[in-house]
């Protein structure tokens, strides 16, 4: 594709999640800080209380192959104008247990 793929294109990962990475860059809520793993909690780490960039993860069909990674995290400033984010998006998520 030369664009996003449409959602469930290929085939899910071990967990049955669709288009973990290389769909569009994934938005998330943490915030971002370059070293926040050297110190964080090695379980279900949260991200920083604050910040000014938040994290976005997984690479994009516009990205460079080397950025394909769900582990892969950069930082994004959310000021920025979101019409030019032509390659970034978000998942609605829940909890396991609920």
């Amino acid at each position: 594709y030369s664009h996003p793929s449409p959602v469930g294109c290929f085939s899910p990962n071990g967990y049955g999640i669709y288009d973990m990475m290389g769909n569009v860059w994934e938005w998330c809520s943490d915030w971002y800080d370059a070293n926040y793993y050297s110190r964080s909690p090695k379980n279900n780490p949260k991200g920083p209380e604050s910040g000014r960039d938040h994290v976005i993860r997984g690479g994009s069909w516009f990205a460079d192959k080397d950025c394909l990674r769900v582990s892969n995290r950069f930082n994004y400033d959310p000021s920025y104008v979101i019409q030019s984010a032509f390659n970034i998006g978000f998942r609605c998520v829940q909890d396991a247990d609920k």
